[in-house]
Parts: structure tokens; C-alpha cells; sequence
């Protein structure tokens, strides 16, 4: 499926598009953008071969800026999207780019059942803990005592964690990187896009115009201390003493991917007759 000779061709700059990312100066979606047209090309599929899918928010503004094809589809509707992309098109590698408000709010269901449903697709999700395109509300990942002129106080409202919910959810492949180092996160991507199943990647990239704070991260960010696991009650009790700031691969399953199947054929004649009255 792949042509071994085009690839080893391949650069991040096949992957980027001539459009002008419009994010805020310091975004740490910029590396993220990078990370992935990296990790594209270590993959080494051509770009009419790979389709990115997003949701609604700054993130999901990641198809324009890659060579690849693209959908930016509605808010909360990305994996719905993506699986009917990759259902169809089972040969096309299917990214699917969004952040945390469009992944785990309106699209909470559509993310535990894109886990459940174990589709061979990559999911990618930009986590800042705030709503960053509709100006600073607490998103679904907001810790309950952030303080803002939005929520005074704080939301008192337990964070959620998504890879934990992921990896009950029945999700394969379960990982966490960071912006700020964008050629480790390449290369998470790469892994993540290999692995067969559904990949779920959390990338922690900040907010610095309405969360400012979060430039410390990269002080708080260390590679998780225990190798990847296969066996998924041992990477629940890590993903439940987690601190949020472990990076690297924390569960890798071996679940068969689901694969539709074609239906079978049927002669008009056949199907006239199934709706005769």
C-alpha cells in the first residue's frame, strides 16, 4: 500500500499547506502543527493518501494548514466523521485534530464510543483546559478552583480526565505529549498512527492569552517512570495515580481493529421485492 521509494522522499514541508496558521503568537498548537507533518513524514504516506478530520475550535483548524485532505466538520462531530471517512475508505490514514471542549464536551459521546468501537484512526486532542476560541470559559479538562472574571472562583466541577476514559472506554493505543517538545510528540504521532486500533494521543499545548500560567508547564512536564503496558488493569492504576504531566506511551493494546463489512450485493430485482407489500 505504501510506495517505499516515494516516501523515503517525503519531508514535514510535503505536509504543509501555503495557508498562514492565524493562532495567538506563543500557541503551543503551532508545534503541534509541526509535530504532525513530522510524524506524516516519518510515516511516509503521500499526502493524497492521508485525511485530517476536525471539530470546531483553534485546533480544529489544522486541516487548511496541511497538504493532505481535508473536513472541518461541526462542533463535537470529528470522530463521527472520521470513522464514516475511514469506514469508507479503509485504505486512507485518518487523523482526527481537536481540543479538549470540542473532544470531551459536545463530543464526550462521540469519544467514548469512537474507543469502543476500536476503528483503525488517530485521534489527536489539543489540551489547554480552556475554551480558547470563544474567549477563556472553563472547558471539561478546567481544574474546579481556576479563578477567571467568567467563573469567579472557580467551577467547583471535577476535572475530567480523559485518558482514563479512554483506556475503560476500550481505546488501543492511550498516550500523552507536549507541545513544547515537538520532535518526542512527532514521533508519539508516528507511533500512534501505526499502531493498529484506535489511538488516542493527548498533547498538553498551552493557552498563553487566557491561561498565561501554563507556560510553567514545561517545568512539570517528565516521561512517565514505568515502561508502556499492554495490560490494561496496570496502565488504569497509573493512569489513576497520574499527575497529568506524565509524557510518552501508556497503554498499547492488542485488540483486533474493527473493520466494516461490505455488505453484501443485491440485484435491484432482489431489493423490489423485500419492500413488496
Amino acid at each position: 500500500m505504501n510506495d517505499m521509494t516515494e516516501a523515503a522522499t517525503l519531508k514535514a514541508s510535503d505536509f504543509k499547506s501555503d495557508y498562514k496558521p492565524v493562532w495567538c503568537p506563543g500557541c503551543g498548537d503551532f508545534s503541534v502543527l509541526g509535530a504532525i507533518t513530522r510524524a506524516l513524514a516519518i510515516i511516509g504516506r503521500p499526502p493524497h493518501e492521508v485525511a485530517v478530520v476536525s471539530g470546531i475550535g483553534c485546533s480544529s483548524r489544522i486541516p487548511a494548514y496541511t497538504t493532505c485532505y481535508g473536513f472541518h466538520g461541526v462542533h463535537g462531530r470529528a470522530l463521527a466523521a472520521g470513522a464514516g471517512l475511514k469506514a469508507a475508505r479503509p485504505d486512507m490514514t485518518v487523523l482526527v485534530t481537536g481540543g479538549d471542549g470540542d473532544g470531551y464536551s459536545i463530543g464526550g459521546n462521540h469519544f467514548m464510543h469512537a474507543c469502543r468501537r476500536n476503528m483503525d484512526l488517530t485521534y489527536i486532542v489539543m489540551d489547554n483546559h480552556v475554551y480558547g476560541m470563544t474567549k477563556g470559559q472553563a472547558s471539561p479538562t478546567t481544574e474546579p478552583d481556576w479563578d477567571n472574571k467568567l467563573m469567579p472562583g472557580g467551577t467547583g466541577i471535577r476535572s475530567f480526565h480523559p485518558l482514563v476514559i479512554a483506556l475503560a472506554a476500550g481505546a488501543n493505543f492511550v498516550a500523552r505529549g507536549f507541545s513544547g517538545d515537538p520532535n518526542g510528540t512527532a514521533e508519539l504521532i508516528a507511533q500512534a498512527i501505526r499502531h493498529p486500533g484506535f489511538a488516542f494521543v493527548e498533547i498538553l499545548s498551552p493557552c498563553v492569552t487566557f491561561r498565561p500560567e501554563q507556560r510553567a508547564w514545561k517545568d512539570h512536564i517528565h516521561t512517565a517512570s514505568v515502561p508502556e503496558t499492554d495490560d490494561p488493569a496496570r496502565a488504569a492504576r497509573r493512569l489513576m495515580t497520574d499527575d497529568g504531566f506524565n509524557v510518552g506511551v501508556l497503554y498499547a493494546g492488542s485488540r483486533t481493529p474493527y473493520v466494516k463489512k461490505p455488505a453484501p450485493s443485491a440485484t435491484l430485482t432482489e431489493i423490489q421485492e423485500e419492500f413488496a407489500l
